[in-house]
């Protein structure tokens, strides 16, 4: 399930999160606020992949990946992997020592999953007015059903109930993928309507009937934000599962700064032209002017590490802030150095890998 959207590999998987507090469900009444990407954090979380899904020449062929993200991290945050089971573990464990990679900072939680894309599947982490830290569990149906998504779904719930975070069950209220969302940490929030609100085809549903007002209010109530920046998106692509994520093509550096493509780009990456010039006039949460850094396409079209020419170019823009890191997928393309170049200068107290 490659897609222009779904990789690159090393940021669509992750998220950032923090642990502490004893587990409550709770009343749906609270205000809660979703922290920036680029907030220090604890530690992040991986689901990691395994042969249970779709076989284990795909297991195979991610394992380095997953290995080359976690060395990255370790030494500057903990790095929580969620494995299938204890078999998966031990398997994991002896990659991970094999790579020299120290394990001082790293544990395991073992739950059975579908798939690797924890941003979109995995726990919000928010906080109420008294910073008080939850985890709420959106729904997640398999990118509007296209995928299974049974062992995935309750993977949010399962954090908050092995870990004693406070668990706030959204499944009834909204389905909702992490990479279908960006905030710019002051109020704003950026997606398409397409990845959340598109009612057809019937495989790219996520919440049937569901007005913007009713998703805009959710947004306000469970991640603190009460500007939004609507683009249509495109639903149904069969090249793209996640129907144009908003996290393949623009994301925010922080209230001022969006990172995104230029007209071009943009529009070889099928935006439409009415959500480019959305895109371009957007503004904060004070009515300014969002300043824009476009990052380039690949030159060629992607070529995985196993041969397979995907037929298209790929997108630097999905990369992930760690502590102390920055994760940039990288295609082995005359443009990954332009791409490192161009976020290191965004992260100048980061180190881009």
């Amino acid at each position: 399930m490659f897609s222009k959207n779904v990789i690159p590999y090393y940021t669509i998987i992750i998220m950032c999160f923090f642990m502490f507090f004893a587990q409550k469900i709770i009343s749906q009444t609270i205000q809660f606020t979703m922290p920036k990407e680029e907030t220090e954090h604890e530690g992040t979380w991986l689901q990691w992949p395994h042969q249970y899904e779709y076989g284990i020449t795909y297991r195979n062929r991610l394992d380095a990946t997953w290995v080359a993200i976690t060395k990255a991290l370790v030494t500057n945050e903990k790095v929580h992997i969620i494995a299938y089971n204890a078999t998966e573990q031990s398997r994991i464990t002896n990659l991970l020592t094999a790579a020299n990679v120290p394990l001082a900072n790293i544990d395991f939680y073992l739950f059975p999953t579908n798939d690797v894309w924890v941003r979109d599947n995995g726990p919000v982490f928010v906080f109420d007015n008294n910073d008080v830290m939850y985890i709420e569990d959106w729904g997640f149906n398999g990118w509007g059903g296209k995928f299974n998504y049974n062992k995935c779904n309750p993977i949010p719930t399962y954090v908050g109930n092995s870990t004693g975070i406070n668990v706030i069950d959204l499944n009834s209220v909204m389905v909702l993928e992490g990479g279908a969302i960006e905030i710019d940490g002051n109020g704003v929030l950026m997606a398409t309507k397409s990845s959340i609100l598109s009612q057809s085809p019937p495989n790219s549903v996520r919440n049937p009937g569901m007005s913007v007002a009713q998703a805009e209010s959710f947004f306000t109530q469970y991640l603190g934000v009460n500007k939004f920046i609507w683009l249509d998106g495109v639903a149904g692509d069969p090249d793209d599962v996640t129907d144009m994520h908003i996290d393949g093509f623009a994301k925010f550096t922080n209230d001022s700064i969006i990172v995104t493509m230029n007209t071009a780009d943009l529009t070889y990456w099928g935006v439409p032209s009415s959500d480019i010039n959305i895109l371009y006039n957007s503004t904060n949460i004070n009515g300014k002017p969002y300043s824009f850094v476009f990052l380039p396409l690949t030159q060629n079209n992607v070529v995985t590490t196993y041969g397979n020419n995907l037929g298209y170019k790929g997108s630097y823009v999905n990369y992930y802030i760690a502590n102390k890191v920055v994760l940039v997928p990288n295609y082995n393309d005359p443009n990954d150095v332009v791409a490192n170049s161009i976020i290191q200068n965004l992260y100048p107290n980061r180190n881009v890998i």
